[in-house]
């Protein structure tokens, strides 16, 4: 960790962080408005992650990860920006969604190249599987975004497959494959690393549907 994030920790986590600890988040008290919220997990070193929340200065962004200098590089970016729309949270974004966050409280999620964890048997350990967006769609309000990028294509492939399974949310593309970057998701450094090697990027945008109706038990 270098002395500016360590400084910006020291200086703002009482200010913009917070420990994910199981207790009930009201998303209004911790922003201070009505914003429309949107959930990050995993930002890095957070330089999307400010560039985003600085030009759609309207949208929240609460942030999470448990990387250290990052947490600490992503708040200085802020506090350098002027940007108010940015908290960051340490620990596990599953207890954040299960525990924390009440039901219909967010309007996106956003996974950027997760741990691919490559190997076969430890592919149980990836982020996006079917019971994991069924607690995020109890989170998300319908028409919210669910938007997913990784270099490594194989996950791409398993994230699409998944995500087109899942009968909470259908892709926004028309054709039901991968969508192109959109312009409001920046290059990242590490985007642009694996790039250089060669790897494909792939974005997979998906909208939570509406709420459906529940059975009549007559029928």
């Amino acid at each position: 960790m270098t002395a500016g994030q360590a400084d910006a920790l020291q200086r703002l986590w009482p200010k913009w962080g917070l420990d994910i600890d199981g207790r009930e988040l009201d998303l209004v008290e911790l922003f201070g408005n009505e914003k429309p919220v949107v959930l990050e997990i995993g930002f890095g070193m957070g330089e999307a992650t400010a560039q985003m929340a600085a030009a759609d200065p309207g949208t929240n962004v609460l942030a999470v990860d448990v990387h250290t200098p990052g947490q600490g590089n992503l708040l200085n970016l802020a506090d350098r920006a002027g940007l108010s729309n940015i908290r960051v949270a340490n620990g596990d974004a599953i207890i954040l969604l299960r525990e924390m966050l009440a039901p219909d409280s967010l309007d996106g999620l956003r996974v950027y190249f997760p741990d691919p964890w490559p190997k076969k048997r430890h592919h149980k350990r990836r982020i996006i599987q079917p019971e994991f967006l069924t607690l995020v769609a109890s989170r998300l309000r319908p028409g919210a975004i669910v938007h997913c990028a990784t270099d490594w294509e194989p996950y791409a492939e398993q994230m699409l497959d998944v995500l087109t399974a899942h009968p909470d949310f259908e892709n926004t593309r028309a054709d039901g494959g991968f969508a192109p970057r959109p312009g409001f998701r920046p290059l990242t450094r590490f985007e642009g690393q694996g790039l250089d090697k060669g790897h494909v990027v792939n974005d997979l945008l998906f909208r939570r549907v509406q709420q459906r109706e529940p059975l009549d038990e007559r029928s």
